[in-house]
Order: C-alpha cells, then sequence, then structure tokens
C-alpha cells in the first residue's frame, strides 16, 4: 500500500516548484518543504525529478513509457514460454510421426 496518496504527491511537487524561487537552490527548496509536509526529502527529490522527466523537461524515460516497457517485458517473456511449449509439442509429435506403426 502507498505512504502518500497521488494527491499529496501532486501538491508536494508543486510546492517544490513555487518556493524553489526563495532557495539558493534545489536541495534547499526541497528540505523546506519535505520539513513542513514530514516526509523524507530523498522522496520528495524523487517525486520532482519524475515530475519532471514526465514532463519532458528533465531527460529519461517517462512513467507511461516505463508502464509500457513493463507491459511489453510480461507479453515477451509470455510468448517465449509459449513458443517453448510449442516447440516441445512439435518434438513429441515428430517423434509419433516418425515411430513405425505396427498392425
Amino acid at each position: 500500500m502507498a505512504r502518500y496518496t497521488n494527491e499529496m504527491r501532486e501538491r508536494a511537487v508543486r510546492m517544490v516548484a513555487e518556493v524553489r524561487p526563495e532557495h539558493p537552490h534545489e536541495t534547499a527548496a526541497l528540505r523546506h518543504v519535505a520539513g513542513l509536509l514530514g516526509m523524507n526529502t530523498e522522496t520528495l527529490r524523487l517525486w520532482v525529478h519524475r515530475a519532471e522527466v514526465d514532463a519532458g523537461k528533465r531527460p529519461g524515460t517517462t512513467t507511461k513509457e516505463a508502464e509500457e516497457i513493463k507491459r511489453l517485458k510480461r507479453e515477451v517473456a509470455e510468448l517465449r514460454r509459449a513458443n517453448e511449449i510449442l516447440k516441445s509439442a512439435s518434438v513429441f509429435f515428430a517423434k509419433e510421426l516418425d515411430r513405425p506403426t505396427t498392425r
């Protein structure tokens, strides 16, 4: 279960963006907001960086792209398993066809 709601994350990221001009660097703004909200600075930093990547302000894999990659990896694994089953079945049936019949 997530400790913070999506609304809380969005609010925290907005607060950092709002107070950023008042601080000499991003870390100071992060510490200030994290202190106000009673959360870990590193957690907030990760949220801010993720939001920047998703908004295209920072290079990286967006959340949407990461979800798509995860989905595709699951699909590839499933297809590989199916392929192995089909290979095994084809070997089995090929042996059955090669076996001499006695009547």
